[in-house]
């Protein structure tokens, strides 16, 4: 007999992540039942007829009794979303979510504490594509990537479900303050996904022949590294404004070093250039050595 880790689970906002986590639920049998919920009619209807949920419900007042609940929204949705649901939740259950900002959530979460019981544990899987919708969704997104949970309390056994949970689906778990969290992520992934945005715009505003040959004659790095621009603005836009004093930090450090290669170029100092490409280069090497838990791509299994 089955022993799953949850009994009915509510997963708000079956998008990229939302889908595939709910496809994992299923596929690993880690919860019995899997609910969706979304708002868009579009994506519910997609839902349905991709049949990777049980069911797919289009309002939360019609509220059941789920042992889990996971906010896979954009992170300015959260507040609506517990407002709306926390009244009617009378019997255990953990409130879990996806977001690439913690401190944020936290505070939101801890606005929300009366309620006995909920218990709130805060997680950020570091995974995903520039994708969006269910329809780009799979089980195995999260295969050998980082989990990074929030929670002060790592001997509840809340967060030992959690945790088990992105396990079982194939992640590392990994537990950090929310604010170390929103430091390391703003250099890891806000400021790569902001330079990114930056450069498509740069293209877009140079003189009309310029413009078509960028977009035709682009390289494999222009190529790859743009592809970043292709993800949900509303879910980027609610990552700027929730992590904004992380971001800021980050972005100065980054065009300082910036403007010292705009320097070295102007100077043709050489010796800098090919001493900061050396010292980059080593530190890639120690991203691929220990990075090995990020560094796998699903998408690359059946190529």
């Amino acid at each position: 007999m089955t022993k799953f880790l949850f009994k009915k689970t509510l997963i708000i906002g079956v998008g990229l992540i939302g889908s595939s986590l709910s496809r994992a639920l299923k596929s690993k049998k880690i919860s019995k039942k899997v609910i969706g919920y979304d708002r868009d009619i579009k994506v519910r209807k997609k839902c349905a007829k991709l049949k990777f949920l049980d069911s797919i419900i289009n309002n939360l007042d019609l509220y059941e009794n789920y042992d889990l609940i996971v906010l896979a929204t954009p992170l300015g949705s959260y507040n609506e979303i517990l407002e709306r649901i926390t009244p009617y939740i009378k019997s255990k259950c953990i409130i879990t979510d996806v977001g690439s900002t913690k401190y944020s959530v936290q505070s939101e979460f801890n606005r929300y504490k009366k309620n006995e019981f909920i218990n709130f544990i805060p997680g950020h899987p570091v995974a995903g594509l520039e994708k969006s919708g269910p329809e780009y969704g799979f089980e195995d997104l999260f295969l050998n990537r980082y989990c990074i949970l929030t929670s002060p309390n790592k001997r509840s056994a809340e967060y030992k479900l959690i945790k088990k949970m992105w396990e079982k689906i194939g992640m590392t778990v990994e537990n950090m303050s929310a604010e170390h969290h929103d430091r390391v992520l703003a250099m890891t992934s806000h400021i790569p996904q902001l330079i990114a945005y930056s450069i498509v715009a740069t293209s877009t505003e140079l003189e009309s022949k310029i413009k078509k040959e960028v977009i035709k004659y682009s390289a494999a790095g222009f190529r790859d590294f743009t592809r970043l621009a292709g993800s949900d603005p509303i879910m980027w836009r609610d990552i700027y404004m929730l992590n904004k004093d992380a971001v800021l930090e980050m972005l100065g450090r980054f065009s300082e070093d910036l403007s010292s290669l705009q320097k070295a170029i102007r100077n043709s100092d050489s010796n800098f250039l090919e001493k900061m490409f050396s010292e980059t280069r080593e530190v890639r090497k120690q991203i691929e050595k220990f990075g090995q838990a990020g560094t796998f791509d699903p998408r690359e299994k059946n190529n």
